[in-house]
């Protein structure tokens, strides 16, 4: 009799579904084993890249929902309104649940083997990016000179933002001391730098002349030139906010960083959002004046370079990615994600394109009875600006199980913050892309959402992950990884000395400083600073010389890789769409 009333509770709890408000949760364990198959457990353990470890299973814990630590008061979706202790009443309506569910589920029999992550999406070819080892250095750490002639540090280097009055001498290199022990080699660089010989492309064969330089100056908003080693700007026209002051301040960095690394160069930067040089509008590319900036689309011909918030956008209260990163990772460990809110989250300014303006047809309409999983906030800018931004920490807004990335005008920094949270970023598709993006693989790194459809593709991919959460938490730790290991400021740096050097290499002159340029320091731009920009600068400043060598270029893709590339994105989509039932 014992054993019969346990075995009865047994499969009453089994039965036992959440409900609230309307909505379904599909990712408790025991539910799990009524809607998969063994089967259709292999086809899942398929959906995302294998582990690290070499294919083990995923830790059965994983799955688990219970709060990390106890609580009284639980959320509306971990707590079930059917008790096991019900009797038959329980059973027969947990029954009728079941068949709900069962009749409604047919989409997790599809095949959803895009997933699997087997390579960088360079094609079968290639092997995965694996972040390497912490590079060592071959000297103790050099310190990297900085006063403001307040007395307050050690070193007496003076202000270097002046007219030119002169040829400075090269700045000098530091004299690395003998290697104790033999040092490594340094790492392969990620698969996305590959595209740097991409972007230079149209010049590889005839160079570039200083007249073709000089012809971008409409497009741009200042000149950087380095001559021995130092660097010098000469300003155009204003841009938005502080984008060129903190892209300049990069640029300092990495000479402060590198010294006497970055070759002399001569070159036209462009701060702006839209892609303004038109491959149609030059039947011969290298007629095209090279312009650097920060994201393009496939019809343009830019060579792209991280974009200023790398280094903190004051105006935004956003730090710069080192520490902020750190400091999302915290909150990652805080919240894990079965304990994050099941559904899509977006927050930002909607009025700058159509495609954001868009996606609010996809908030919650409780009146309408109709609700696509998606929790969409608009930001009152003149507001959250009258208040310096104080309520929009980002390390806060990863209290999602999913995050929505939605292009601005054209592309948008927050993609990498987005990433980070360790939920999946449900990508609407967009023609744009920056220097980093590139790199990101459909189905492992990020789940592509229809443009056209985006309101149902949301509410499906959702639907999907919580019904499938050790999955899903394995995507949103395969974006994640990408932004913390691929995108580290170290590889960031590395990527900006890369697409410098090859392009000094294609100068067909020898670059002099501009009559009206001034040099560019780390002095000359923070110690006139004041208030966020100054405290972002100072958080942001390289500290040490990089006491051992860049990664590795990679050579670029070949027509077979690309072609294969190509191939799997749009085969992912297409899968996609057979999922949703399109």
């Amino acid at each position: 009799m014992h054993r019969h009333t346990e075995k009865k509770r047994e499969a009453e709890s089994q039965l036992a579904t959440p409900l609230a408000q309307g909505q379904r949760k599909l990712d408790r364990p025991p539910m799990k084993s009524f809607l998969v198959s063994s089967g259709d457990e292999e086809e899942g353990a398929a959906l995302v890249p294998p582990q690290e470890d070499g294919g083990k299973a995923a830790d059965p814990a994983v799955e688990r929902l219970s709060p990390s630590s106890p609580s009284t008061t639980k959320p509306w979706w971990k707590t079930s309104l059917l008790s096991p202790t019900k009797g038959a009443v329980g059973l027969v309506i947990g029954g009728l649940v079941l068949l709900a569910l069962l009749a409604g589920a047919k989409w997790i029999d599809l095949d959803a083997s895009f997933l699997r992550g087997n390579g960088t999406g360079t094609g079968s070819t290639s092997r995965r990016w694996r972040h390497p080892p912490r590079r060592q250095r071959s000297s103790p750490p050099v310190p990297i000179p900085f006063s403001c002639g307040n007395g307050t540090s050690s070193s007496s280097t003076p202000l270097c933002r002046h007219p030119r009055g002169g040829m400075p001498p090269p700045a000098a290199s530091p004299s690395p001391a003998a290697p104790e022990r033999p040092v490594p080699p340094p790492p392969s660089c990620p698969d996305y730098f590959r595209h740097i010989h991409s972007d230079l492309a149209p010049w590889r064969e005839k160079g570039i002349s200083r007249e073709a330089v000089e012809r971008g100056q409409p497009n741009a908003a200042f000149r950087l030139t380095v001559v021995s080693g130092r660097a010098y700007v000469e300003t155009y026209h204003r841009v938005f906010q502080t984008r060129d002051l903190f892209t300049e301040w990069g640029i300092a960095q990495l000479l402060a960083r590198y010294p006497g690394r970055v070759p002399d160069l001569d070159l036209m930067f462009n701060c702006e959002d839209m892609p303004e040089l038109r491959a149609a509008d030059y039947p011969d590319t290298s007629a095209a004046p090279p312009l650097f900036r920060y994201c393009k689309d496939g019809t343009s011909l830019e060579v792209l370079f991280p974009d200023w918030s790398f280094w903190g956008w004051p105006e935004v209260n956003i730090r710069p990615w080192g520490p902020l990163m750190k400091e999302i990772a915290k909150e990652n460990a805080r919240l894990p994600w079965p304990d994050r809110e099941p559904y899509a989250f977006w927050k930002g300014n909607p009025d700058v394109s159509d495609a954001r303006r868009d996606l609010f047809r996809c908030s919650n309409d409780s009146a309408a009875g109709k609700d696509w999983n998606a929790r969409l906030f608009a930001l009152d800018w003149g507001a959250a600006n009258r208040n310096g931004f104080k309520g929009s920490n980002l390390a806060e807004q990863c209290r999602y199980r999913y995050k929505i990335y939605v292009q601005g005008r054209s592309w948008s920094v927050s993609e990498k913050y987005i990433l980070a949270c360790d939920s999946p970023m449900l990508a609407i598709d967009t023609p744009f892309e920056d220097f980093f993006s590139r790199g990101l693989v459909a189905g492992r790194h990020y789940w592509p959402i229809d443009p056209r459809d985006k309101c149902r593709a949301v509410k499906f991919a959702v639907d999907w992950g919580n019904a499938h959460p050790a999955l899903a938490q394995r995507m949103g730790k395969e974006g994640s990884g990408f932004a913390r290991e691929e995108m580290s400021m170290d590889y960031v740096y590395d990527y900006m000395l890369h697409v410098l050097t090859q392009y000094a290499a294609l100068l067909r002159y020898k670059p002099t400083v501009p009559e009206n340029a001034v040099e560019l320091c780390p002095e000359s731009m923070a110690c006139s600073a004041q208030g966020r920009d100054r405290e972002f600068m100072m958080e942001s400043r390289e500290m040490y010389v990089a006491g051992y060598e860049p990664c590795t270029l990679p050579p670029p893709f070949t027509a077979e890789e690309e072609r294969e590339m190509a191939a799997r994105e749009e085969d992912v989509r297409r899968k996609v769409v057979k999922m949703e039932g399109r």
